[in-house]
């Protein structure tokens, strides 16, 4: 419960989980000028995997929703929200949510996530997924991480199951996805399976072939407080 509690504390601080290439930290008011050039830059790369956009998603006060959002959500421990950085040049790369976080006799919570098409398929969501799991298990303290993706979204789907994830089943009209109930295919890790892809060493990064990226990311289904902000 100590550690829990230091890992609240470092969450409501914005202390970074760093990787060899990218780091990962909670979204920050003066993020809004990346995070909205990359959103519209990315809009039709991300929209046929995400919840249909309201009208004002690219505007400040959109953004700011997301902040409160995420603010009320890390203090609760419900939800957690970071952003991916390259680490040469504090560039915004993308997104990831853990959402429904659940305590009692389930410990587990699902995952989302989005890149910038720009950075597709250069594996940096490999590893930030790779140095995300270890705070959702070890940190958190979670059993079990879940995902969801579109049955066509095929890298996303590889991408998943490289890093550790197992698919378990088939959800029919799961989660309403650009305008659409559709159908997905979920999939689930434990805290105790082997993780196969974890964090490289710095040293060896640059001898480490580029992996292939996910088409847009996964989307993990949000709780209901965070539909109404626009979260995902």
């Amino acid at each position: 419960m100590i550690n829990l509690l230091k890992t609240l504390s470092e969450m409501m601080r914005g202390k970074p989980i760093r990787g060899p290439r990218i780091y990962l930290r909670p979204p920050h008011r003066r993020d809004f000028k990346a995070w909205i050039a990359l959103r519209a830059a990315s809009s039709a790369f991300l929209t046929p995997w995400e919840p249909t956009w309201a009208r004002d998603a690219l505007t400040r006060r959109a953004f700011l929703r997301r902040l409160r959002a995420h603010a009320i959500h890390s203090g609760a421990d419900t939800g957690y929200t970071f952003f991916v950085f390259r680490t040469e040049d504090d560039a915004l790369l993308g997104g990831i949510s853990l959402n429904n976080v659940r305590r009692g006799v389930a410990h587990s919570c699902n995952i989302g996530y989005w890149i910038g098409e720009a950075h597709a398929r250069q594996g940096y969501m490999t590893e930030a997924l790779g140095v995300l799991l270890p705070f959702a298990f070890d940190r958190l303290r979670l059993h079990r991480v879940e995902a969801a993706c579109l049955p066509n979204n095929k890298p996303s789907k590889a991408l998943l199951m490289k890093i550790g994830f197992r698919e378990e089943g088939f959800a029919r009209r799961y989660l309403r996805i650009d305008g659409e109930w559709r159908d997905h295919v979920l999939l689930g890790m434990l805290a105790s399976d082997p993780r196969p892809v974890r964090a490289p060493r710095p040293e060896s990064v640059e001898r480490r072939p580029p992996a292939r990226q996910a088409a847009a990311g996964a989307f993990a289904p949000a709780s209901r407080s965070q539909l109404k902000t626009g979260r995902g």
